[in-house]
């Protein structure tokens, strides 16, 4: 499919050459979930949902005694989660763009980019509800504090707090989601629905990064440091989110044990803190690492 936008001209501000580059990679790379996947083929139990490893009972005691098939059912569960809370912050996400754009000039590139990115979004959020119900998981949601926070931060975040919040919810998704599409051990079609997501947020996240980077300039101390703990409350939500508690008993297990042995699970921990090195070297750069902040990120396992 060619593309319809033309190179920036010298005098356009940065954000306008940053959009204009996704827009093109958008024309040349863009999938349709609704053909791409195989929504067909009924559920092949023979697989895991997720990479075993990324499961939150991973290398605990409880993890040892379960069977062949109920390891695979809880990774069923799990990705189903992972997938329901990265559609609640889709939706989040495509109300806090949209606000950010509203009543600018839509002929800009980065207000076309911007409407691109939510009908990515749109596609993303179908495409993970079907991929739950094909794992043949209910439904899952997060908390009623969750929501309600949720709620509000979509409301009031603006600027860099909007964006960092974009990115980390983004990229805690796609360090995961880069194991599980290259897992033979994953069901084909939950490895192609993650392979479609990695490349198109690719995307995503440049510009979160850069519209981060660019809200950033003008900010004082008072204002960095506010929207430094926003920012980090958000991401403690979001990632305290992801795996919905209901998972164990929907995988059959003893909920009670495993939701004691998944909050003590240093192996499941180590690898959130090592697959988001990167994130927080961004934030640290961007001194969006303040001392409140880490509080919050420490509790999400996140550094």
């Amino acid at each position: 499919m060619a593309s319809s936008t033309v190179r920036p001209e010298a005098h356009e501000p940065h954000e306008h050459e940053v959009a204009r580059r996704l827009l093109d990679s958008a024309a040349r790379l863009a999938y349709d979930p609704a053909t791409e996947v195989d929504w067909e083929t009924p559920l092949d139990k023979d697989f895991h949902g997720a990479s075993p490893e990324w499961s939150t009972l991973y290398g605990t005691a409880y993890w040892g005694e379960l069977t062949d098939a109920q390891r695979k059912e809880l990774t069923r569960q799990e990705a189903a989660s992972v997938a329901s809370t990265g559609i609640w912050f889709e939706m989040i996400l495509q109300q806090m763009v949209l606000r950010d754009i509203y009543a600018k000039d839509p002929t800009g590139a980065d207000v076309q980019w911007a409407l691109t990115e939510i009908a990515e979004e749109c596609r993303h959020s179908i495409m993970f509800a079907r991929g739950a119900q094909k794992l043949g998981a209910p439904a899952y949601r997060p908390r009623r504090l969750a929501v309600e926070l949720g709620r509000a931060f979509k409301t009031v975040a603006f600027g860099e707090a909007a964006y960092a919040a974009i990115l980390v919810a983004e990229e805690v998704l796609d360090v995961m989601q880069r194991d599980w599409m290259r897992d033979e051990r994953v069901v084909p079609f939950v490895r192609t629905i993650n392979n479609i997501h990695v490349v198109e947020e690719s995307r995503h996240m440049k510009f979160a990064r850069a519209e981060t980077r660019r809200h950033l300039l003008g900010a004082g101390r008072i204002r960095r440091h506010i929207h430094a703990f926003a920012i980090a409350v958000a991401s403690y939500v979001i990632v305290s989110s992801m795996v919905n508690k209901d998972v164990y008993t929907n995988a059959g297990l003893d909920g009670e044990r495993a939701i004691a042995e998944a909050k003590a699970n240093e192996h499941h921990k180590s690898m959130m803190r090592s697959s988001c090195s990167g994130l927080m070297d961004f934030l640290a750069s961007a001194r969006l690492l303040t001392r409140p902040a880490l509080v919050f990120y420490k509790r999400a396992h996140l550094i």
